[in-house]
């Protein structure tokens, strides 16, 4: 039962089988208004949702709205510091599926973040974050329309479950002195490191549950793409922390060859089958030097292992994969964390989906979208097992609220995701058109509007900026 909200009279519950929602024609879905600008941006998402599903389903499908509060608003109707109410949460566990505006971080004690705590709590481990570009948004890059990427950010692990301690506290203090003199002595590939005495303390866990879960709805969703676009890549930090960035990639790798053996071939797989489908009868040496640089300056035992490698890989998957079959299959990769960030710029082409820990996903997904415009045009969404939940990626910006003129389009990009992960593509592809030719045609509000050449005037409001977008659904 609930104490201050009551869910609306008509409408179904949405059901999860297998991680995959099972939706009525009717859901009922919650949604959080948000602070500060969620003011204007949620009524003029909202606006554009319900045309698109009258459009597209001519009254044979329909969203049933369930208003919920968190932030500054949960604290008005509930109290001082209710921040995220019971009702809240029962709500969203309930009905599976909602979608928020911006939400306010509480000042001192109790919820670090509501974001957080929200995908904590429900354990949302999959943040996506689609970056592409709509012909017209003002960008600092040349040619932005060669990025289109996904970013799918672990998020519940790394930081977001990471302990400090204070530089001078108690436990922190203790805990160097242990790592000084018993730990780091007894683990000889840590040398003579010794970590400073005024130093704060962190710890980043990386799962290998945590890890390949996300990479899997990473490739499943790659399956789902246009086979120029099947390629999921894993970002880390390998090369120097290898057993939490590293043991990521490395997971992610297990998990793509043995769940998805026959969907996927790796880069260095590939390379292998190339290298015999170009030349017949080439040696496992000849093959092993190709594909490893420098192998001619290897030990022995490293040569021979690089030898095994390619033999163990035309053993198992060249009837499957060879003789070009593995140009058909979702190329899984890796890259380094730092080398991304410079190839999403120079060759963002040759990327689709980036599977990433939570620090580096955070920094890339925020580089990619301000590429293609901005996180103002930057949706998101985070995805569990049991439930979803679609977000405006920006701050909730308090001095705009109220005077209808920010821009909506993170939080509707962000309902199309919603829509897409519904199973209701169409009213999501109307969406995406509308925002597309209403951008192309210079229907923009002020953040846009100022960096279009010659700049827009006037811009739109918040609330035309919706009705733009509707009225090029015809």
């Amino acid at each position: 039962m609930y104490k201050q909200i009551s869910p609306p009279d008509t409408g179904s519950k949405i059901a999860f089988e297998n991680g995959e929602p099972i939706v009525p024609d009717n859901p009922i879905i919650p949604y959080i208004r948000g602070d500060g600008t969620g003011v204007d941006i949620w009524p003029a998402t909202q606006k554009t949702i319900d045309a698109a599903v009258q459009f597209a389903y001519g009254g044979k499908r329909q969203i049933s709205w369930f208003k919920v509060y968190a932030g500054d608003e949960a604290c008005e109707k509930y109290g001082t510091y209710e921040y995220l109410p019971q009702d809240t949460l029962q709500a969203i566990e309930e009905y599976g599926i909602a979608i928020k505006g911006p939400l306010t971080t509480p000042i001192g004690g109790g919820i670090r973040s509501l974001n957080v705590a929200l995908r904590q709590i429900f354990d949302l481990y999959a943040c996506i974050r689609p970056c592409r570009y709509y012909a017209g948004t003002p960008s600092p890059h040349k040619n932005p329309e060669k990025l289109d990427v996904i970013v799918y950010r672990e998020n519940t692990e790394d930081i977001y479950l990471g302990i400090e301690w204070r530089q001078g506290s108690e436990i922190g203090d203790k805990l160097i002195h242990l790592l000084n003199h018993e730990l780091i002595p007894a683990t000889p590939e840590h040398g003579k490191k010794q970590i400073p005495l005024d130093s704060g303390i962190g710890i980043k866990p990386i799962s290998k549950t945590g890890s390949q879960r996300l990479v899997r709805r990473a490739i499943k969703h790659a399956l789902r793409l246009p086979k120029h676009k099947q390629m999921v890549t894993l970002v880390h930090k390998g090369n120097i922390m290898k057993y939490t960035e590293g043991a990521f990639r490395d997971w992610g790798y297990e998990l793509a060859t043995a769940e998805f053996r026959a969907e996927c071939v790796t880069e260095r797989e590939s390379w292998i089958l190339s290298n015999k489908e170009k030349k017949a009868d080439i040696s496992l040496e000849e093959n092993a030097r190709q594909i490893e640089p420098g192998y001619d300056s290897l030990t022995p035992e490293k040569q021979a292992a690089i030898c095994r490698e390619v033999e163990n890989v035309l053993n198992s998957i060249w009837e499957t994969h060879g003789n070009g079959q593995w140009k058909n299959k979702i190329m899984v990769n890796d890259r380094i964390a730092d080398s991304i960030f410079q190839q999403i710029q120079t060759r963002p082409d040759e990327y689709s989906i980036l599977a990433t820990m939570n620090l580096n996903g955070d920094y890339l997904s925020d580089a990619a979208a301000a590429i293609v415009g901005g996180l103002g045009m930057g949706p998101g969404a985070n995805i569990g097992d049991k439930c979803a939940i679609f977000e405006a990626t920006h701050g909730t910006a308090p001095k705009h609220a109220g005077l209808d003129r920010i821009n909506p389009g993170s939080l509707i990009l962000s309902a199309v995701m919603m829509l897409e992960y519904m199973g209701w593509q169409e009213a999501a592809d109307l969406i995406k058109k509308g925002i597309g030719d209403a951008i192309a045609n210079r229907e923009v509000t002020y953040d846009l509007a100022r960096l279009m050449e010659p700049p827009v005037e006037p811009p739109l409001k918040c609330s035309e900026f919706a009705e733009a977008v509707i009225e090029h659904f015809k």
